[in-house]
């Protein structure tokens, strides 16, 4: 059993130097910040007084936001280039839910208290998320898929790239759907191990051992069944895309969020503003993959033409969809990136023309609407759970400070205060 550094006795009085609580573009000073067990039970002017029992916490030369949200995470893996080509054949599960227990407190750290698990191998973040609500060990809340849905070749085909010898012929339980009843028997597979949300990836991608980053791979029949089965066991539809055709396509079948987005254009923000689809950006992701790209021996040759194109332009995109009123939620792709580095998204986001304020409403208030947790998480509010994060100084003058996060409360417990 790990325990917090800090565990919310009577009440616990947060003095905060400043205070942005993501309802509003205002920042408000000196405030008190008072938590009772894990709810936030007031919210008072100037530095309250504690009582006998009351525990201080000082943050007055900080300022004190919502937990952060990432939209888009794998946290059992992260990728080290040529080896992240063979640990299918060479780790197990286990070795994966090793690495999920590490790079899920590494996330937490980074001031990340709630993060959706966007795919993995073998449904091991449904047991990491487990035993991160039972407290056995630390992490952000998770809202895990699981295993991602693809169609045979597609970008999240577990045996793209392996010989015909071991490549079998994956199916729904897989991930891997061919038609009508496929789809419904992956989303309901899904559900029975557990998951939260379905996770699909409607185009190519740039790191699967494939041809084309962008083609559609789901035809509208088979998108129209994976998303009304989705509804029907309350789970939202996440789509990796890159390609346009396979974005429409996801878009109006009802799909809940797009994925990197890179060829979005001015038809598909139209359409997403019809239809009330979240675009996650991933600019970290594309950025990253980029550069990595150069290295000779890095990726396969088969990828690294995919990463050279693909990954420069999802900034590009990002700020094109900001400035014609899409909806954005704060998303990474971590796991490809290095898990803890998240809030470098922050930095890219308002380099490509987002304010300060609004690239921390994304990964609170927008964040937790997409979730549909707004009731409890995403802003800071009376009533709502006490997921806090703090910083020295003024991120709205320096987004980059939020790459160093100094106080992590989550729950109600604090994880981190230096």
């Amino acid at each position: 059993m790990l325990h917090p550094l800090l565990t919310a006795s009577a009440a616990t009085l947060i003095h905060a130097g400043s205070v942005i609580d993501s309802t509003s573009n205002k920042v408000q000073s000196n405030m008190t910040i008072v938590v009772d067990k894990n709810t936030i039970v007031a919210i008072n002017k100037g530095f309250t007084e504690p009582q006998a029992k009351d525990t201080v916490i000082d943050l007055s030369n900080h300022t004190l936001m919502p937990g952060f949200m990432d939209m888009h995470t794998h946290l059992s893996s992260q990728h080290n280039g040529p080896s992240s080509y063979v640990e299918g054949f060479t780790l197990n599960e286990a070795d994966f839910a090793i690495k999920g227990v590490m790079y899920a407190e590494r996330t937490l750290k980074a001031g990340f208290t709630t993060v959706r698990n966007l795919g993995d191998g073998y449904n091991e973040t449904v047991a990491l998320r487990n035993a991160i609500n039972k407290g056995i060990v630390n992490g952000p809340r998770i809202y895990t898929a699981a295993k991602s849905i693809a169609t045979t070749g597609g970008h999240a085909d577990p045996t793209n790239g392996t010989s015909q010898s071991i490549m079998g012929d994956p199916g729904p339980k897989d991930g891997v759907i061919n038609g009508i009843a496929d789809a419904r028997k992956a989303v309901r597979q899904r559900y029975k191990d557990g998951a939260d949300l379905i996770k699909i990836t409607a185009t190519g991608g740039v790191l699967s051992v494939a041809k084309s980053g962008q083609n559609p791979q789901f035809m509208d029949d088979e998108l129209a069944a994976i998303v009304e089965t989705a509804k029907d066991y309350g789970m939202t539809v996440a789509v990796h895309a890159h390609g346009k055709k396979g974005m429409l396509r996801a878009i109006k079948a009802g799909v809940t969020s797009i994925e990197h987005g890179t060829f979005m254009d001015k038809e598909v923000m139209t359409q997403m503003k019809k239809y009330g689809t979240y675009y996650i950006p991933t600019i970290m992701a594309g950025n990253w993959v980029a550069e990595k790209a150069k290295i000779d021996g890095f990726f396969p040759e088969l990828v690294r033409p995919k990463a050279a194109s693909i990954g420069p332009l999802i900034q590009k995109t990002f700020a094109k969809a900001h400035k014609a009123g899409v909806k954005i939620a704060f998303g990474t792709d971590s796991g490809v990136s290095a898990h803890g580095d998240n809030a470098l998204e922050f930095v890219l986001m308002v380099e490509a023309g987002m304010q300060p304020i609004e690239a921390i409403r994304a990964a609170t208030l927008n964040a937790a609407q997409l979730l549909q947790i707004e009731d409890t998480l995403g802003t800071i509010e009376v009533g709502k759970l006490a997921d806090l994060v703090a910083v020295k100084g003024d991120p709205l003058a320096d987004i980059s400070l939020l790459q160093d996060v100094n106080f992590v409360m989550k729950d109600g417990q604090v994880y981190k205060h230096m």
